[in-house]
């Protein structure tokens, strides 16, 4: 507190009484434009953060959907090359017929 006193004092010896009400509202607006300009750019780099986290976990679902597709994919065909002798049903089955003629 007495810092600002002595500050004051100088500043009023400096501008006299008439410029430092001037003074005063020149330097508050140029407080509150910081101020203003400073929350700007904080809730834009936040809104880049909160983005770029969408972007990256977007990407990672991405990824492990394509890797679940390509594991299904090569799952019948590895129950199939274990299983030679098996039919499926939807396979068809070729039909022997017996002549007991003889």
């Amino acid at each position: 507190m007495p810092e600002l006193i002595i500050i004051f004092v100088i500043a009023l010896i400096i501008f006299g009484p008439r410029k430092l009400p001037e003074l005063g509202r020149s330097l508050g607006k140029s407080l509150a434009e910081f101020k203003k300009a400073s929350n700007e750019l904080k809730s834009t780099l936040e809104e880049e953060i909160r983005l770029e986290e969408t972007r990256s976990t977007f990407e990672a679902s991405k990824a492990a959907t394509e890797a679940a597709k390509s594991t299904a994919a090569a799952a019948p065909a590895m129950a199939h090359a274990d299983a030679p002798t098996m039919a499926h049903a939807d396979e068809a089955v070729p039909v022997r017929t017996v002549d007991h003629s003889a």
